[in-house]
């Protein structure tokens, strides 16, 4: 917890604010999962949402953690998992990135990240982004110590609609300098029948994501996120779907 800072919000956050799954894993992959829950203290009113707002996708990544836990038990590879909503600050972005702490997501106005002081901004990097990403700097080195080979995969999934627009795409591959790495990836999603594409439905920013820039293009590390519809994802059955089609390629 860091010094004393003079917010509101000073205290909240006892929770651990993440999760190391397999931490001694011997596979080269460490798998991330930024969004995994879309848990709030309950002393910020779930931001001013509503309880059904505050479940949805804006929250976190509905069955990302589902199936990052799969993977990782599967494959016994490394997975830290974030223990807190991405409401309060999104780990995979950039502390400068203006949706940090987003006012709006989506259709969704965000009362309580409106008129934020600095102190309570500072606050929330100290509590949960800055502990969250030392801890997955401090796994790499582990990795690197020890002359082992490592990559990076973030777990995340995303809407089978955006602002109203349905989205056929079942799975991208993200990456920016990890080429070889993700294409080999989306070649064997495509052998499956899946539908799959490179950067969709979003692109690798540096301004705009944290995870593969600066944990590893940044490090000459191979790093890619994979993005799940995540009406694919709402069933444990539909999890071991997706965990058959992702861990022979990880």
């Amino acid at each position: 917890m860091p010094a004393f800072i003079e917010t509101p919000e000073h205290g909240l956050y006892t929770e651990p604010v993440y999760t190391v799954s397999q931490e001694d894993g011997e596979h080269p992959v460490i798998l991330v999962c930024e969004h995994a829950s879309p848990f709030m203290p309950a002393a910020l009113q779930r931001l001013g949402l509503s309880i059904e707002a505050a479940g949805e996708h804006i929250a976190w990544d509905i069955g990302a953690q589902a199936l990052a836990l799969h993977l990782s038990q599967r494959l016994g590879a490394t997975l830290i998992s974030a223990n807190y909503s991405r409401l309060l600050i999104d780990l995979n972005r950039p502390l400068q990135a203006p949706d940090s702490i987003p006012q709006r997501s989506e259709i969704y106005e965000v009362a309580g990240n409106q008129h934020l002081d600095e102190a309570t901004r500072q606050y929330r990097r100290d509590c949960l982004f800055t502990p969250f990403h030392h801890k997955l700097s401090e796994l790499i080195d582990a990795r690197v110590a020890k002359g082992r080979v490592a990559r990076i995969v973030g777990i995340h999934s995303f809407t089978p609609t955006y602002f109203g627009k349905p989205r056929t795409l079942e799975i991208g591959v993200l990456y920016a300098r990890a080429q070889a790495y993700s294409q080999r990836l989306i070649e064997g999603l495509a052998v499956q029948g899946l539908k799959v594409a490179a950067n969709q439905p979003y692109e690798i920013n540096v301004l705009e994501d944290m995870t593969v820039p600066f944990h590893g293009d940044n490090r000459g590390m191979d790093a890619a996120l994979i993005e799940v519809r995540n009406d694919l994802l709402r069933t444990p059955q539909a999890i071991q779907t997706w965990s058959d089609a992702l861990a022979p390629l990880l």
